[in-house]
């Protein structure tokens, strides 16, 4: 599959590589509902004023911190994720709870809960936005929001994907474990964050037909999820899939024709 490179990196990428930018360890969620027209994920378009993917449709997600490597959570410990991911055991916690965290920031969506076997209703209230804004700005830890509201991370609600890297021409550059979550019921996604100035819901299928006549712009690895998310019939099949999927780093390659530049997503293992 070849993927035109975008526009604002096309510059970039025509350049000799020279000193690539380490990667940085991040996380993006998948999360998913089932809609009346089929499948449906939630997306974030991203700001044009922004350094980073300005106006790019994203999945939430983000960098991991250094906090995140010291919670605790519910569901398979941190060497099963270590293993899935091919990572150590404190990059997969900082991954996991990096995941968690940044799904709240970016959607609302909070995969927590008082005890092992429940998560909390409704998070699109007010008070819970205040504290979606102080994590966002780093006034406190995600851990001690967990330990304010007494709440116990849910693991056990997220599935391993994939685990894509950015090109090495890209002058930011990450080290990204997808995962997959199905939105607990009774949430409803808040208000929108700072970086982006869209959150929508939208079908599958409609994605796909956005990407095709470009009106949706959206990172390669963000396509190729798509595309493999899009042959689940609903959301819970799309969490089972998950712990069957066979995970291993995929760089996109870069590829010349004609002068022009693409990203080939050929999944070769």
């Amino acid at each position: 599959m070849l993927i035109p490179v975008p526009p604002m990196l096309a510059e970039q990428a025509a350049k000799p590589l020279e000193n690539p930018a380490a990667a940085r360890n991040a996380a993006t969620v998948i999360l998913l509902r089932d809609g009346d027209d089929g499948l449906e994920t939630y997306l974030l378009r991203r700001q044009q004023t922004m350094k980073f993917a300005p106006g790019m449709y994203v999945f939430p997600g983000g960098g991991v911190d250094a906090d995140d490597e010291r919670i605790e959570w519910v569901g398979e410990p941190a060497a099963r994720w270590a293993e899935r991911f091919g990572c150590s055991e404190a990059v997969a916690r900082g991954l996991v709870c990096a995941a968690v965290r940044e799904t709240f920031e970016e959607s609302g969506i909070l995969l927590a809960g008082p005890d092992a076997h429940s998560v909390v209703a409704d998070t699109s209230t007010d008070d819970w936005a205040v504290d979606r804004v102080a994590l966002e700005n780093r006034a406190f830890s995600f851990a001690s929001f967990l330990e304010r509201r007494e709440l116990v991370l849910r693991a056990d609600l997220l599935g391993a994907w994939s685990h894509w890297i950015t090109p090495a021409f890209e002058p930011r550059r990450y080290d990204t474990r997808f995962f997959v979550a199905v939105v607990p019921t009774g949430q409803r996604v808040g208000t929108i964050p700072g970086e982006a100035d869209e959150g929508v819901w939208m079908g599958l299928s409609a994605i796909r037909a956005g990407v095709d006549d470009k009106s949706i712009a959206m990172f390669p690895p963000t396509i190729r999820t798509i595309e493999e998310i899009a042959t689940c019939s609903e959301a819970s099949l799309a969490l089972a899939t998950a712990s069957r999927r066979s995970i291993f780093p995929i760089v996109p390659e870069l590829v010349t024709i004609e002068g022009k530049h693409f990203l080939s997503t050929e999944l070769d293992e």
